[in-house]
């Protein structure tokens, strides 16, 4: 087995792609935080508690491109570095198709059940038709959210990493713009904010464009009907990408109604803080893991691991000072922060949301590991043990902790079982990232041997 590399070479291109995709990835949840500011300002705690019951549908839609975006990529990118550019093509006329399936079937819920949805996901009275516009005109947006996730992948792993960070930065400085323009000077209200959010991935899409224009792009779309087995093959390797998503869904559908049944729609409004904070700050990780997953995946397509590992090493490294960072700045200006969004200074609203801060950001050094880690195991093919931590993370222990710790402890038990979840799974994870390196460890020798 070849050694870590960690020579200037890998460096280099470390910071090449990563830093471009760490932006792209901040600035994409930016929408959502640009909206969280904007309607606690002009709508106070009920249009911050919808705005917070809408956010699992965001964040599927936005799974959803990611899945096809990530899987899609890595298996161009691996094709590409084996020479094999029919194979390459193919692969991004195969995730065409789902991409237009879920668009279809996201604007079909919207158009005719949006309401249903919104009752289904705790609005209430007060929230209610805040809720259901805000889902109607998101799902009506679809096709610009997942398309625009899927060029953006595609274009960073075709060796434009700078041009896919534009793509999302172009958008969520339109969206910011927007959401002032239609929500203060138009008096538009939440269908003001949500439609500034769906034409922020229009403009990302017109960007990602400038590579085809120019014809710079190394994939294509190709006449040929869907393959069932390369789509399957993309879905498992982006499934870790979705379930990413679909944790954070789960987390805010679950912690929503706990907190409903504890402190009404202020413990909802405190959680939304705390969220959409949280939800910049995880963009972090994703934007290193997705600006390394091309260079992984290079490196393992050339048979290169000991290559591929420095980068996997780097991107620890990365994140590990990014976590350190901003749990001091959290945990010193915490009540600052939730004033930002408490524009009705609501003294309870801050206390709650300040609190929760210090307690659920303890899970970041955590959370940085697990979602890498995932990355590292789909863009190395080993699409399972990625699966399982996601899993994990997403459903399996997050929802059960919520219950259990919200039962013995109220709102403090809410708080608690994010770093609880975070932490377990991380030993998991790094279990099961020792027991597959002497796995392989013992074949290189054994190959060696012969």
């Amino acid at each position: 087995m070849k050694s870590v590399e960690l020579s200037k070479p890998v460096l280099k291109e470390f910071f090449r792609y990563v830093p471009f995709s760490v932006f792209a990835m901040i600035a994409n949840s930016c929408y959502i935080l640009a909206d969280t500011f904007f309607v606690s300002k002009g709508m106070g705690v009920n249009g911050l508690s919808a705005l917070n019951i809408a956010l699992p549908v965001f964040s599927i839609i936005h799974g959803s491109g990611l899945m096809l975006g990530m899987g899609g990529a890595t298996k161009f990118s691996v094709y590409r570095s084996r020479g094999e550019h029919d194979k390459a093509d193919a692969v991004f006329t195969n995730i065409v198709y789902p991409g237009v399936l879920f668009s279809v079937i996201f604007m079909l819920l919207g158009a005719f059940l949006s309401e249903e949805i919104s009752v289904l996901l705790g609005a209430d009275e007060s929230t209610l038709g805040l809720t259901n516009i805000y889902l109607k005109v998101l799902m009506l947006f679809s096709p610009a959210f997942i398309f625009n996730n899927i060029l953006a992948c595609f274009v960073r792993n075709d060796g434009a990493p700078k041009l896919a960070m534009f793509t999302t930065v172009s958008g969520s400085l339109m969206n910011i713009l927007l959401d002032w323009v239609f929500i203060f000077p138009c008096n538009m209200g939440m269908f003001g904010a949500i439609l500034a959010t769906g034409f922020a991935p229009v403009i990302g899409i017109c960007v990602s464009c400038i590579h085809i224009i120019r014809r710079k792009n190394n994939f294509r779309l190709q006449k040929q009907k869907p393959d069932v087995r390369e789509i399957g093959s993309g879905f498992a390797l982006g499934l870790p990408s979705f379930v990413e998503q679909l944790s954070s869904a789960v987390v805010v559908l679950v912690f929503n109604y706990i907190m409903l049944g504890i402190n009404g729609n202020t413990g909802v409004a405190a959680y939304g803080i705390v969220a959409n904070i949280s939800l910049v700050v995880a963009s972090v990780f994703t934007g290193i893991s997705q600006g390394v997953q091309p260079l992984i995946s290079h490196a393992h397509g050339e048979g290169e691991n000991g290559k591929g590992k420095a980068y996997f090493i780097c991107a620890l490294t990365a994140s590990a000072i990014f976590a350190l960072i901003v749990y001091i700045v959290i945990f010193f200006f915490a009540e600052p922060i939730a004033d930002i969004f408490n524009s009705e200074n609501q003294p309870q609203l801050t206390s709650m949301a300040a609190e929760g801060m210090r307690i659920y950001f303890t899970a970041i050094l955590f959370l940085g590991f697990n979602v890498i880690l995932c990355v590292y195991f789909t863009s190395t093919a080993k699409a399972l043990p990625a699966q399982i931590i996601s899993l994990l993370r997403g459903l399996v222990v997050i929802i059960p902790s919520a219950l259990i710790l919200s039962l013995c402890f109220g709102v403090t038990g809410v708080w608690l079982s994010y770093p609880i979840t975070e932490c377990l799974v991380a030993v998991i994870g790094v279990t099961v990232l020792f027991a597959l390196l002497t796995r392989q460890k013992r074949t290189d020798k054994e190959l060696e041997s012969k």
